[in-house]
């Protein structure tokens, strides 16, 4: 069961949902998460339990703002107290404790991002998204796989309700970021040939605004146009 105040509020974030708690533990089980050191998850509010799991075991994560309008934090265990867990895994803590990082910065640092967490409003049990329509996971993977920071290689994972997972046939478009992985409160729904795009941001279809509105798009443009980066 999903928890928000009005249908409407699907289209400007995604809920939390009841049994993420179930849902992050069968996912925190999972070789793919027990091997990785540095994870990418999205802001979602059905993900900050998992954002507190991962810095309890000691792993590091990056994640955006809301719309990446603020871009990226890095939230490394080793630099929080442990005390300010809790509080740096909402969206207004991790802003008050974490690393604020650049393109540039991520490009400086070259971590080597083993997963991509994300929630979404449905996915089909062949790994694709159907989202609030505005495209920010495939955005960020974009971004980051315009970085050298993700590849084909990269596992993508999405955790959702087991009413978010649907049956019908879903076409994902040359942007769309399929995942490998679906995780629910009661089962894993592992994807075969998940495909990860390799173009990079397509400039010509952003939505209106998004060049303006989030500094990491424009910042990216600019380290392409410099010759720092390529553009896939």
């Amino acid at each position: 069961m999903l928890t928000s105040m009005t249908t409407d509020d699907f289209a400007e974030f995604i809920a939390d949902f009841q049994g993420s708690f179930d849902a992050t533990t069968c996912f925190t089980a999972l070789p793919c998460y027990k091997e990785a050191k540095f994870i990418f998850i999205t802001p979602d509010n059905c993900l900050e339990e998992l954002r507190l799991k991962t810095l309890e075991d000691g792993k590091t994560f990056l994640v955006t703002t809301y719309g990446i309008r603020r871009g990226f934090w890095v939230l490394d265990p080793a630099k929080i107290p442990e005390s300010r867990y809790e509080y740096a895994c909402t969206l207004d803590g991790m802003e008050k404790v974490a690393q604020q990082v650049s393109l540039s910065d991520l490009l400086d640092m070259k971590p080597k991002i083993d997963l991509m967490i994300t929630g979404t409003g449905a996915i089909n049990t062949k790994g694709i998204r159907y989202g609030k329509g505005h495209g920010f996971f495939d955005l960020e993977w974009a971004m980051l796989f315009t970085l050298g920071l993700v590849d084909n290689n990269t596992t993508t994972v999405a955790m959702v309700h087991d009413c978010q997972v649907l049956s019908q046939e879903l076409h994902p478009a040359e942007f769309d970021t399929v995942c490998d992985i679906v995780v629910t409160p009661t089962r894993v729904i592992e994807v075969d040939g998940a495909q990860k795009p390799q173009c990079g941001i397509l400039w010509n279809m952003l939505e209106t605004n998004m060049l303006e509105d989030i500094p990491p798009l424009r910042e990216l443009k600019e380290l392409i146009k410099q010759g720092h980066i390529e553009q896939p």
